[in-house]
């Protein structure tokens, strides 16, 4: 089975029409990861697979426009007849279950074990479902955040979550096959940046030797299409702009 990533939402800070917030599908190997739950892609999972057959659930941080639509999943699975065979693995940055928890309105998580199983990341992290691996590097962000490097059958993505500029980015993304990269702001901020310009990602894809850019989560002052054409002038390698539904074989 090779490494596919299809694209369930891009969107920056908040969904729009047709375009939900942060999310992917992550095959390969005989796994089903789905990374990043913004608001929005619950309902896009289910256009491409069954929730109740997820291998794994991995959250790179607990903004919500990356990490809300748990809530949607704790419902659909809970209460909603798409229970799982046994609970879904839920990698996140720690605090993530008790979060959960507070929409409920309940002071532990303990009501969901049967669907979810909560596990923290950490830098280096690194588990194995069938044959597909991934590995969690901590990321420059203003809150704890992790990228993830993910590789099937000598097939490598990288992702990079949210994150400003940073060593552990270049090393996800190094000789990765597709480097799936932020592009949150226009322009540099003063003082410390949490976010990634699309020059920022075009130079971490060529110091990287990524073979394929794809560009993802373009902030609210650029175009997916603008975000894009910056990134692939400084990348010097094949860079294409995330679209909700396209699926890319890795």
């Amino acid at each position: 089975m090779p490494l596919t990533i299809t694209v369930l939402g891009t969107a920056s800070p908040h969904p729009g029409p047709d375009r939900p917030c942060s999310g992917y599908l992550l095959c390969g190997g005989g796994a089903e990861v789905w990374v990043d739950a913004g608001p929005g892609t619950f309902a896009a999972l289910q256009r491409h697979t069954d929730p109740a057959r997820l291998t794994a659930i991995w959250i790179s941080h607990l903004h919500a426009d990356h990490s809300a639509d748990l809530l949607a999943a704790a419902y659909a699975f809970a209460f909603g007849g798409m229970t799982p065979p046994a609970p879904v693995p839920v990698y996140a940055p720690r605090d993530c279950a008790r979060r959960l928890a507070g929409f409920f309105g309940r002071p532990d998580v303990g009501f969901l074990k049967g669907v979810l199983d909560f596990r923290d990341l950490y830098d280096g992290h690194d588990v194995r479902h069938w044959n597909l691996r991934l590995t969690a590097r901590a990321v420059a962000h203003d809150t704890e955040a992790y990228g993830l490097r993910a590789e099937c059958q000598g097939s490598v993505l990288a992702y990079s979550g949210d994150s400003g500029p940073c060593p552990a980015l270049g090393e996800l993304a190094t000789r990765a096959d597709l480097f799936l990269c932020e592009a949150g702001i226009d322009v540099p901020h003063d003082g410390e940046q949490v976010h990634l310009t699309p020059e920022d990602a075009g130079r971490v894809a060529r110091a990287a030797h990524v073979r394929e850019l794809l560009v993802t989560h373009a902030g609210p002052t650029l175009s997916r299409e603008t975000a894009t054409a910056r990134a692939a002038g400084v990348a010097g390698r094949p860079t294409y702009a995330a679209v909700e539904g396209h699926i890319h074989t890795v």
